[in-house]
């Protein structure tokens, strides 16, 4: 970005081709890295495990709601995405410890600012709803 635009969100900083072809749009690994911050156990995840290291039953434990089988699931996507680490440890049973790459460690930064955004904004994006849902309902 040049030092006379330093004030356009990188976002913006280039345009997007109109209509914007739809396989460009299913291989922005922008959108890719939203989805995932944006389903619903991951990024919970991520902040429990950006603390400590983790068990995965302390993880199951410390998340109420999610299934085993989701929480196995999670874990194993965001191994795959090279975020978190599992580590079997040779012990009678094996005990298995999730714990942050450098690159899940890189993910809690942008994240915590989403985090602060969306607390700072709270009322103005509740107020905004309400009043677009009494406009709705109104004849």
């Amino acid at each position: 970005m040049s030092g006379t635009h330093t004030d356009v969100p990188s976002v913006l900083a280039h345009e997007l081709p109109r209509p914007v072809p739809a396989d460009e749009l299913a291989a922005c690994p922008v959108g890719d890295v939203l989805r995932r911050v944006g389903d619903k156990w991951s990024m919970l995840l991520v902040i429990l495990l950006g603390g400590r290291p983790h068990r995965y039953n302390e993880l199951h434990r410390a998340v109420e709601g999610i299934s085993q089988r989701m929480l196995t699931r999670t874990l194993r996507t965001l191994e795959s995405d090279g975020l978190v680490r599992r580590q079997v440890h040779p012990t009678v049973p094996p005990s298995v410890e999730y714990s942050l790459t450098p690159l899940g460690r890189s993910l809690l930064e942008p994240v915590s600012a989403l985090a602060d955004w969306a607390v700072r904004h709270e009322e103005e994006i509740s107020g905004a709803r309400a009043r677009h849902a009494a406009a709705r309902d109104t004849p």
